[in-house]
């Protein structure tokens, strides 16, 4: 008997096709459209369809994806499914991937997969990836590493992969940790497991949670006008280890004696950000002010994070904790 696996589309450049009457190119398939592209998936696996939404990835809300999630993970309760493939666009893919894995208490794979040439194009990479993630879904190698990117044959775990490339069919990278595998013709190669790290209960995400990146020269006001505009957090990606000015060091201690959580990544693309530096501005003046460290995330993933712990208001303390406990 074949395994079970539900595609849930959500639109994105793997549903797109030119639109004439509109001069541009818009989500338009729905994800039994696109099935029926794939003769070959009815041979790996029983295929059911979820036509959860046809949009554009850059259109989509926290709103979105924590509805997602939570389909998500009532698809992979049921007892029938394997595992699940969200058809979904790239731009926002890592992000929605990460709050699944954060979200979804199942040890059933959910892939996300989607593609970097619309549907209609001659040489477009949908279907592969569609077919690639149904075999990863269906294969037992791939119970209990959780939310995945499926892309160009490689498998990448939601919290290390990143999209690094505006148009390449191979724009998802692992860069500290490297892919977790990948699909060999109709095998599912494994080559590591991640470690496994806390998932979490939310119905809600706290939206109001900044994302500020640090240049050359900047003063506090991006942390201040975020505090007095009702801001919950601000996360930084901040130079190097995890440095600032001290104008943002300044405000990030205004910040935390008014109760605002400031948590602190780093802009370069790979390494951990640890308190080093002093100076004024250093990573240990910014602990000494009473900011986070979240080593290992990217600073995209530390706000989802934070949308996430916030939303029962944890206090500090207790806020803290948590966040060593999904950085560690």
């Amino acid at each position: 008997m074949k395994p079970k696996v539900v595609i849930i589309g959500t639109g994105g450049t793997i549903a797109s096709r030119y639109d004439p009457a509109l001069g541009r190119k818009v989500a338009a398939m729905s994800g039994s459209e696109l099935l029926a592209l794939l003769p070959g998936a009815a041979d790996i696996a029983d295929i059911e369809v979820d036509n959860f939404a046809t949009v554009a990835s850059f259109h989509m809300s926290a709103g979105f994806a924590l509805s997602l999630a939570q389909r998500i993970e009532e698809t992979l309760g049921r007892p029938d499914v394997a595992g699940v493939v969200v058809t979904h666009g790239t731009d926002t893919m890592e992000e929605t991937a990460y709050l699944t894995q954060l979200l979804v208490d199942s040890q059933k794979p959910a892939i996300f997969t989607g593609a970097q040439r619309s549907a209609d194009e001659p040489d477009a990479d949908g279907p592969r990836n569609i077919l690639s993630s149904i075999r990863a879904a269906a294969s037992p190698a791939t119970i209990g590493l959780g939310a995945m990117i499926c892309f160009n044959d490689e498998l990448h775990a939601a919290r290390e992969v990143t999209k690094v490339h505006t148009s390449a069919v191979q724009t998802f990278q692992s860069y500290d940790h490297g892919k977790l595998g990948g699909i060999d013709g109709d095998r599912v190669v494994i080559d590591r497991v991640p470690v496994p790290r806390p998932r979490y209960k939310a119905d809600r995400l706290e939206e109001r949670v900044n994302l500020v990146k640090l240049v050359l020269g900047i003063d506090a006001r991006p942390i201040d006008s975020a505090v007095a505009a009702g801001s919950r957090a601000v996360v930084l990606e901040a130079f190097g280890l995890g440095n600032a000015t001290r104008e943002i060091a300044d405000g990030v201690k205004r910040a935390v004696v008014a109760g605002v959580p400031i948590v602190v990544t780093s802009r370069c693309p790979t390494g951990r950000v640890k308190p080093v530096y002093g100076g004024g501005g250093g990573g240990r003046d910014l602990e000494d002010a009473g900011a986070i460290f979240a080593p290992g995330l990217s600073g995209v993933k530390a706000r989802l994070l934070m949308m996430a712990l916030l939303a029962d208001e944890p206090p500090m303390d207790e806020l803290r904790r948590r966040i060593a406990a999904a950085c560690d």
